[in-house]
């Protein structure tokens, strides 16, 4: 009887270490499939150029094949909901903007942005433009507030989605400046642009990404640009100082996510990928040809930063007025 028992004790501790191994090269084997990368916007805008950037190097430095998949709708619920019902397995992923902590703040959403989901990095930082529709009889920040002022609430003004980032830039400006116009919204900033490309808005804040090729062709007009000096990429676009608006700062960050739960082992190594991806000469190069600077903070870094930018994006909600039915 006891020898038997022993024998019982034996079979179970070596199924344990089995299961305990097995477990262990399960992890040490990641990535070994396919990786999903969710956009919550529609193909075309800042996000889906950026997941798409990230994600062709990341297939080829691991070998597997990364997919981008967007969820437009919702401002960004429906592609965040998709991300939290996802296997907490570290193939999932979501690139996203500030509009992450951003429509929390507007409505009441079926996640928390903090607890719901596990932070793997911020991934870059750009500033924010302001462009018209060269239909427009303005050539500068100062024409333009002035058009503005003269003309209370009819210029109408492209939004990638009420409350998104680009909403926000306006509403913040308006704000700054004195001047009141008319918000026409839109699923995404591809969309939006399409339609001020066409005339049928305009004006639109947004980041560089967006609008370089435009704004070089002459399609768009850039009256300014966030930051202390002018972009590389767009050397003729005066900055917002020196266009007389010295307070308007409003900058835009990208960063990934991955459902709670996922193991951190998996997220440690999407970590210092990205961390090497971005750190790339030529990945560096697109970017700045983009007006986008590589940002890669570590979790709790990233997750200090969406803290404070949440704080001070609820105050631009607040004297913005600023609602989602908008």
């Amino acid at each position: 009887m006891l020898k038997q028992f022993t024998l019982v004790v034996r079979s179970l501790l070596l199924g344990s270490m089995l299961a305990t191994g097995a477990q262990a090269l399960a992890q040490s084997a990641y990535p070994s499939k396919p990786i999903r990368i969710i956009v919550p916007y529609p193909p075309g805008g800042s996000n889906n150029v950026l997941a798409r950037l990230i994600g062709q190097r990341l297939g080829e430095n691991w070998g597997q094949q990364v997919i981008v998949d967007n969820r437009p709708g919702g401002n960004t619920v429906i592609g965040s909901e998709a991300l939290i019902k996802a296997p907490a397995d570290g193939y999932t992923l979501m690139i996203t903007s500030n509009a992450h902590i951003i429509t929390p703040l507007l409505i009441r959403t079926p996640y928390d942005p903090f607890k719901d989901f596990a932070p793997i990095s911020s991934l870059a930082v750009c500033e924010n433009m302001l462009v018209t529709h060269p239909a427009l009889p303005v050539n500068d920040l100062r024409q333009f507030i002035a058009l503005a002022k003269s003309r209370p609430s009819e210029l109408n003004y492209a939004i990638a989605g009420a409350g998104s980032p680009t909403h926000l830039a306006a509403a913040l400006f308006e704000t700054l400046v004195g001047v009141k116009m008319h918000p026409i919204s839109y699923k995404g900033g591809g969309p939006a642009i399409v339609d001020l490309l066409g005339g049928h808005v305009q004006v639109h804040f947004n980041t560089p990404i967006n609008l370089i090729a435009h704004v070089k062709s002459g399609k768009l007009r850039g009256l300014a640009i966030t930051g202390t000096v002018r972009s590389s990429a767009l050397p003729q676009v005066p900055t917002f100082i020196e266009g007389g608006v010295p307070a308007f700062d409003l900058k835009t960050w990208f960063g990934a996510f991955a459902p709670v739960a996922s193991p951190k082992e998996n997220l440690g190594k999407l970590l210092a990928e990205f961390e090497k991806i971005m750190a790339t000469p030529d990945i560096k190069e697109k970017l700045d040809s983009l007006g986008l600077a590589p940002m890669v903070f570590e979790p709790e870094k990233f997750t200090a930063l969406m803290s404070a930018d949440t704080a001070t994006l609820a105050k631009v909600i607040k004297a913005g007025n600023v609602r989602l039915e908008q």
